[in-house]
């Protein structure tokens, strides 16, 4: 690899980093993408829950400290492609009332200062990037758009069309959960998604996930303006004699520490590890923090509030690709609440394995077996609010302390009360079994941390996500979000790379 003068680097090549390369690269500027980690492996360990979510195989092998000073092993992945390699490809626009300022039971979400109508086609464009199936009208809740999605919606399996059947019968909207899977049911022979039920939370073996790397990385790795440097941690920023330009990062590789220059500058690390890079990279000029002006460089953290709910059916659940329904019958209030309570869909199919950090040491492996015959699995969302004291702090010696102190229980509480109205509805052999809260480890929906604005006294990022402090540094993964919503931050997060990149390409011109 050159590695002199670059036009552009981009530090990370997740649902930002590798769509904005994706975005940039045609346009002949001299790009080097620089990722921490390196190739997922493709081996039989993909699709074991034991390797997956037991001994955590593909985590990413560090701690972090929490609020009360206990560490903690992230659920974040150092590959190509960042954490869309094990996401469950969920891919939903904000609302859009989302945009607005809206009063919730922990609080205040903020408004943004653009509207849906800013974001709108750029979430048609990353629909279309990342493959997604879905189809329009089905979701009450769902955002304008007169476009159809580009592929069809993944059928429901009989079982699961059921389940369906009887809750549109009994007033609910169920639709199909909007996914970017590489899946063609009309030529199975040649589609790469075979509708396995090792999907949610897996890396994927034969590569049928939408997923940063196959989508937006490798189709530009034979350009040859593009260069591609895994296995190198940034470890800091540095800028000129007057703190407005980032001239070079620094890096660690292969041992050594290493400069790269560029004209321009994209951090894309993921709203906790962007807000450390910023953090770490302090001088004399920014004391506490690279860009940091304002203050709240690493606060107001939002991860959403998350829960994993698993019911038992009577019968043997014999569906193989199962996260193919959504709800947002709750998404803004419900008869008995005038305030939001939040997103339900499906999960992936449970495994056994799942169940056993949760059991007696004493439960026989024949009992996590047949639960897992007979479970069908659901997750539920309720917004996280932004709050200073959720945040992202690096001590004197570079460790990433994560402080996180719940927002909006009480909407969780009434969602998972709903949630059990759904499951006893849909089924009538279903029972409610077990709702697990996502602990501070579960950093998949991570937000916040550096939010946008028009004002630099009370945002990091300007409205193109470049920083106010520095003209040449900008930041595109879910950082930027001053509210987090209540689906997954992944589409958004894609659209805006796509936004900022639209932006970066007419100044070039």
């Amino acid at each position: 690899m050159d590695d002199s003068h670059f036009d552009t680097i981009i530090i990370g090549t997740g649902a930002g980093g590798g769509t904005i390369a994706h975005k940039l690269a045609p346009t002949g500027r001299k790009i080097l993408i620089i990722e921490r980690g390196g190739y997922l492996p493709r081996e039989k360990e993909n699709w074991e829950a034991s390797s997956v979510f037991v001994n955590g195989n593909y985590n990413c092998k560090e701690n972090w400290i929490d609020q009360n000073g206990k560490p903690f092993e992230p659920g974040t992945h150092y590959y190509v492609g960042g954490n869309t390699k094990v996401y469950g490809a969920a891919l939903l626009r904000l609302r859009e009332r989302d945009f607005d300022e809206i009063q919730h039971y922990g609080g205040i979400s903020p408004a943004w200062p653009l509207k849906y109508s800013d974001f709108q086609p750029h979430y048609l464009e990353a629909e279309k990037l990342y493959e997604v199936h879905g189809e329009r009208g089905e979701d009450p809740t769902e955002p304008p758009d007169k476009t159809a999605y580009f592929y069809p919606p993944v059928s429901h399996e009989p079982f699961i069309q059921k389940m369906v059947d009887r809750l549109s019968e009994k007033g609910w909207k169920p639709f199909h959960l909007p996914l970017g899977v590489r899946l063609d049911e009309k030529h199975r022979e040649t589609s790469l998604c075979i509708r396995c039920d090792t999907c949610d939370g897996f890396p994927c073996m034969v590569d049928a996930k939408s997923d940063a790397q196959h989508i937006c990385i490798m189709p530009i790795l034979g350009q040859k303006n593009v260069s591609l440097l895994p296995h190198a941690k940034a470890l800091r920023l540095l800028h000129d004699g007057s703190g407005k330009k980032i001239t070079a990062v620094e890096v660690e590789h292969n041992g050594e520490i290493k400069q790269f220059k560029a004209r321009e500058f994209i951090v894309s690390c993921g709203a906790i590890n962007s807000a450390a890079l910023l953090l770490k990279s302090k001088t004399d000029k920014y004391p506490t923090g690279l860009a940091n002006s304002s203050g709240l460089v690493g606060k107001n953290y939002m991860c959403h509030i998350n829960s994993a709910v698993v019911a038992l059916s009577r019968a043997v659940n014999p569906v193989l690709f199962q996260k193919t329904i959504g709800l947002n019958d709750y998404y803004f209030g419900a008869k008995d609440s005038k305030l939001p309570l939040g997103h339900i869909q499906l999960l992936g199919k449970a495994k056994a394995d799942m169940f056993r950090g949760d059991a007696p040491f004493f439960t026989p492996r024949f009992v996590l077996e047949m639960m897992e015959k007979h479970a069908i699995a659901w997750w539920i969302t309720s917004e996280d609010l932004p709050d200073p004291r959720n945040r992202v702090i690096v001590d004197g010696s570079g460790q990433i302390h994560l402080h996180q102190f719940p927002t909006n229980d009480e909407a969780h509480r009434r969602l998972l009360i709903k949630l059990k109205e759904v499951i006893r509805a849909c089924n009538p052999h279903l029972n409610y079994f077990l709702a697990k809260r996502i602990p501070i480890a579960g950093v998949a929906h991570q937000v916040g941390t550096l939010r946008f604005g028009k004002d630099p006294h009370t945002s990091v990022l300007d409205l193109n996500c470049r920083t106010h402090d520095l003209e040449n540094l900008y930041v595109v993964d879910g950082s930027f979000f001053p509210s987090a919503g209540a689906v997954n931050p992944g589409l958004t997060i894609m659209a805006n790379a796509l936004r900022v990149g639209d932006h970066l390409n007419k100044l070039k011109k």
